[in-house]
């Protein structure tokens, strides 16, 4: 059996791609940029992008299943390929945020048409939906910890139960290597659910410096978010934190059940990245 593992340098795709290594499975990994990929050698390397169906068609032949990155303004075309090539199985990254059916949700409605795109497609599949990513900590706060030694965010006491992607590899991975996940969606979250001001406390403990955390307004949050992020995914993330003060997310089960141990905890995220939150002063010097 020969998979395919799209966005192969991506957060989750690079943990997926370590894991069927270590299974001793046959590995495509797909990259737009395979000089720069520093993937383990046991890994057969190709170019592509999957904003271009043409440019995967070489490193779809012979693969039986693929691990599909979301881009929803080509999946069709790179599933119908897929199926054309003889995959039989494809495994999506897609995100809780489809079980948001009010229309609102701009991330669920990306990643709904790239899980339709796939159960359309005849083609047996499963579904990851983790919630939120605790790497996203790093484009939120990485540059004011790293800058400032401070975290200014809305909602200080809004928990969240956030996910280490090695986790939703560990998942990926799983599905990939046992048919007995065909046609399951499985949510996935953290094992815990932990306020910002904890998270950042977290930060601080995994880097030995202190990280201070200053509550802003909504309103400052929405100015200083659209400067890196679209309207519609600024008024996404404040909903979120301002419905989890009011509704406190709870941890599911589902990495546990699936991989057999607890899922990692963000204090051990926060370890595991604790270098990319270095002051800026001892990265130059380093």
């Amino acid at each position: 059996m020969t998979v395919l593992v799209t966005g192969a340098t991506g957060s989750v795709g690079r943990h997926v791609v370590d894991r069927l290594i270590a299974e001793n499975v046959p590995v495509r990994a797909l990259t737009r940029d395979p000089g720069a990929a520093r993937l383990p050698a046991q890994a057969e390397v190709f170019a592509g992008d999957l904003t271009d169906p043409a440019s995967v068609a070489e490193a779809l032949r012979g693969v039986e299943k693929l691990y599909l990155f979301p881009v929803p303004e080509t999946a069709r075309e790179i599933v119908a390929a897929a199926r054309q090539a003889g995959v039989r199985h494809i495994v999506v990254l897609s995100s809780s945020s489809v079980l948001d059916e009010s229309g609102d949700n701009h991330s669920g409605e990306y990643h709904r048409t790239v899980e339709r795109a796939v159960q359309e497609s005849g083609l047996t599949w499963t579904f990851v939906r983790p919630d939120e990513f605790a790497t996203n900590v790093l484009w939120k706060w990485g540059h004011s910890i790293r800058e400032e030694g401070a975290v200014r965010a809305p909602y200080g006491d809004a928990p969240r139960v956030l996910i280490h992607e090695k986790d939703i590899a560990a998942v990926a991975a799983a599905a990939l290597l046992d048919d007995r996940h065909a046609g399951q969606a499985y949510v996935l979250t953290g094992p815990e659910a932990i306020t910002q001001r904890d998270q950042v406390a977290a930060i601080a403990a995994a880097t030995g410096q202190p990280v201070a955390f200053e509550e802003i307004t909504p309103d400052q949050a929405r100015e200083q978010m659209g400067q890196a992020m679209p309207p519609p995914v600024v008024e996404m993330v404040l909903g979120y934190l301002a419905d989890a003060v009011v509704n406190p997310p709870a941890p599911v089960d589902a990495v546990e059940r699936i991989t057999g141990r607890p899922a990692l905890t963000f204090a051990q995220w926060a370890v595991d990245h604790a270098d990319a939150f270095a002051p800026q002063t001892a990265r130059t010097a380093a």
